[in-house]
């Protein structure tokens, strides 16, 4: 059995404090769920306060982003070393990296390496824009995703990692896929993919989520898929309620 994961990507919200009384507020809803994985993605800022706010918790903690180089000429960019001992988990290939910061299946590829080589477990984002979705090409954008950010990588590797399926016209619309088309894409387009390269045992051991406008309300729907181990949650994610709510139900779902 896969064992759910509910994320929340923070993305470019809450300050120090804010974050603070945010991961205070829920992290006791969210430790009393053991069946269900919840994870909260901050601001790199808020990154060590956060994580020791939820030390002594089973609440895991990851970064929204991180650069490959080990250090360097980067100005602006997080080294992955700089991420150990405050997190767990790292996002990489994020819809909106990809849009506004040109990020690459390249350049995912190789952060997941170095993610691995320090510890921290992937979250590999990947989905199609609408225009894409409309002609038909869902599946081969996806394909294509999946298979140039495991470039290299083994099969244990492979079997850890977290890949979150986000059609990109559903993030941040309140759109949302109908769930069992979600469902179809991350069986087909996303574990397929994955077996074609490593092995059906492989394919059935990554747990894969759903992302896009997703809340307490839908989550249930999205939990009922046999494909589908979770959230990338973004909004719903920045009200400790609706957080809690989400991980509680995909408890109930999911026993």
């Amino acid at each position: 059995m896969r064992k759910p994961i509910i994320a929340g990507n923070w993305k470019m919200h809450k300050t120090i404090a804010e974050a603070v009384d945010l991961v205070r507020e829920m992290r006791r809803g969210l430790n009393a769920v053991e069946t269900v994985e919840s994870v909260v993605c901050p601001p790199y800022i808020a990154l060590p306060a956060v994580a020791d706010a939820l030390s002594g918790t089973r609440v895991g903690v990851g970064a929204q982003n991180m650069f490959w180089a080990e250090q360097g000429a980067y100005t602006g960019e997080i080294a992955p070393g700089m991420l150990e001992g405050w997190c767990q988990y790292v996002i990489l290939g994020h819809s909106e990296r990809r849009q506004y910061f040109g990020e690459t299946d390249e350049g995912v590829n190789k952060k997941a390496h170095v993610a691995f080589a320090h510890s921290l477990t992937p979250i590999i984002c990947v989905g199609e824009d609408l225009a894409q979705n409309e002609a038909g090409e869902t599946d081969k954008i996806v394909r294509g995703q999946v298979t140039g950010a495991l470039v290299g990588l083994d099969a244990a590797q492979v079997s850890s990692l977290v890949i979150a399926y986000e059609p990109i016209w559903a993030i941040g619309t309140g759109r949302n896929a109908e769930p069992a088309d979600a469902n179809r894409v991350i069986a087909v387009s996303i574990r397929g993919a994955v077996a074609e390269l490593y092995g059906e045992t492989v394919a059935q051991a990554v747990r894969i989520q759903y992302g896009g406008s997703t809340n307490d309300k839908n989550i249930a729907g999205f939990m009922n898929m046999p494909d589908i181990d979770g959230a990338l949650v973004g909004g719903a994610s920045l009200k400790a309620e609706s957080f809690v709510g989400m991980v509680t139900a995909t408890a109930r779902v999911r026993g």
